[in-house]
């Protein structure tokens, strides 16, 4: 579940990228540590 979502959250930070309709780098900030968070806890969810 929580590799979909961080799919999901990668589809819609390159769909922000490609539109004009963004909140400035504030919201690709946001997402990128969304990803970086859900990562770290799969990662370490294999490890224990």
């Amino acid at each position: 579940m929580l590799e979909t979502i961080a799919v999901t959250l990668i589809i819609l930070w390159v769909l922000g990228l490609v539109s004009s309709y963004t909140m400035g780098g504030f919201i690709h900030i946001l997402l990128v540590i969304a990803v970086v968070v859900i990562l770290l806890r799969l990662i370490r969810g294999r490890q224990l």
